[in-house]
This record gives structure tokens, C-alpha cells and sequence, in this order.
């Protein structure tokens, strides 16, 4: 039985894969803050799900805690981050700003690498974010959300061609959804919602595929195509 870790796995897309991964017959490790929603999806699962709460932020305990997941599951073939955070701020509250930064860069950071590492030892792995669409460019409602996908999309390229250098078969898929059905979807007028059953089962069919970027649902390919040529002026409309 294949053996995932799911950073961030109580709620929205993280969740929905979590479950989605144990019909497929995986065994899953799950961390997440809440403690009582850990529990409730290993009650359901008892016999495929180990959980570890764990908070990202807390560099200081981290790779402690995602070191103790891996002893409970036997091992790690895939790695999934999926925890995130990002608010509207348009008044510019730094500490607005410097949680997201703390979870999205810092965090995100600490884990991919810790993940990577596990996987050089291992000779073998697969490395899967959820970025976001919003990496692609700048956004004056919420800079530091839009600017921490940014690094991601960037960063997950580094691992990515530091990987290949390495010779080893291990994988990086950078997920960057559109608008999905959870609380991450951020401000008005929203369109192209994907279910987030319908963004799990591609994301399953994109770590099948072991591809490098996929967008979620698959027609957001074209906002990113778009976004990535329109020039500078049109985006003050946004």
C-alpha cells in the first residue's frame, strides 16, 4: 500500500484528497491545528489514517513532528502540503501580512524541504503543493497572499531542477487551483467554482500522471496563460 503525508488535511481541498486518497487504498498521515477534526477523519478511517497535529508556524517542532508521522505510517512514498492561509487586506496590516508569510513561506518552506530530504535518503518520491493561480501575478487586495504563491511557483521549479541534478527519480507537482468551493476563495465575483470533490480527483489523476504544473479545474489554463501576458495596466481594473 502506497503511504501519503497530507500537510493540512482537515479541511478544503486537503481533506477532500485525504479522502479521496483512502478509497484509492493509500494509508495516510494527516496533520492539521485542530485537534478534534484530526480525530474525527482517523475514527472514520482507524485502520489507513495516523494523525500528528502539528501547526507549520512552529518551526521549532516541525520536522520533530513530521519525522514521528513517517515512524507511525512505515514510510513516505508522497508528500502533499496543502496547508495554507491568505486574507483580503487592503488596509496593509503587517500582521495580516506576516501570518501568511509565516504559513505560506516559512512553513511551506520548512516542510518541502524536509520532504525533499526524506525523499534524496529514500532514492525515491513524489513532492506535491498547492500553490494558486494567484503566483502568477500581483494583487493590491491581498499583495502578501498573491506574493507567497508567488514564491511557491518558484521555489517548487528550484526543487524541481534540484531533483534532476540529483539523478534521483523524485517528482514535484505544482498544483495551482482557480476558484474552489472552500473558504480559501477569496473576495467577490467569483466564477469557474470547481467542487472540491471535482479538484481532488484531478489532483489524483495529476499525481498519477506525475506532472510538473496542473491547473485545477483544467480550463483554468487559460486565465494563467492570459494572466501571464496581459500587460501591467490592465490589471489596475481588477
Amino acid at each position: 500500500m502506497k503511504k501519503v503525508i497530507i500537510i493540512g488535511a482537515t479541511s478544503g481541498i486537503g481533506k477532500s484528497l485525504c479522502e479521496f486518497l483512502i478509497q484509492q487504498g493509500y494509508v495516510v498521515g494527516i496533520t492539521g491545528r485542530r485537534i478534534d477534526l484530526l480525530q474525527s477523519i482517523q475514527l472514520q478511517h482507524p485502520d489507513t489514517v495516523y494523525c500528528q497535529p502539528m501547526d507549520v508556524q512552529d518551526l521549532s517542532t516541525l520536522v520533530a513532528k513530521c519525522d514521528q508521522l513517517v515512524s507511525q505510517l512505515g514510510g513516505m512514498d508522497l508528500l502533499v502540503i496543502s496547508s495554507g492561509v491568505g486574507e483580503i487586506n487592503k488596509e496593509l496590516d503587517f500582521e495580516v501580512e506576516n501570518n501568511t508569510i509565516r504559513t505560506n513561506v516559512q512553513g511551506f518552506t520548512a516542510v518541502a524541504d524536509w520532504g525533499m530530504n526524506y525523499f534524496k535518503k529514500q532514492g525515491v518520491g513524489h513532492l506535491v503543493n498547492f500553490s494558486s493561480i494567484a503566483g502568477l501575478r500581483g494583487n493590491g487586495d491581498a499583495p502578501a497572499y498573491f506574493a507567497s504563491k508567488a514564491f511557491q511557483i518558484n521555489y517548487l521549479e528550484g526543487l524541481r531542477l534540484n531533483a534532476y541534478k540529483s539523478g534521483l527519480t523524485i517528482y514535484v507537482t505544482d498544483v495551482r487551483p482557480g476558484f474552489v468551493d472552500t473558504a480559501m476563495a477569496l473576495g467577490d465575483g467569483l466564477f469557474w467554482v470547481a467542487p472540491v470533490e471535482k479538484a481532488a480527483k484531478q489532483i489524483f489523476t495529476a499525481i498519477q500522471r506525475k506532472k510538473k504544473v496542473v491547473y485545477i479545474s483544467k480550463r483554468w489554463v487559460l486565465i494563467g496563460y492570459a494572466l501571464k501576458v496581459i500587460p501591467y495596466r490592465f490589471l489596475k481594473w481588477f
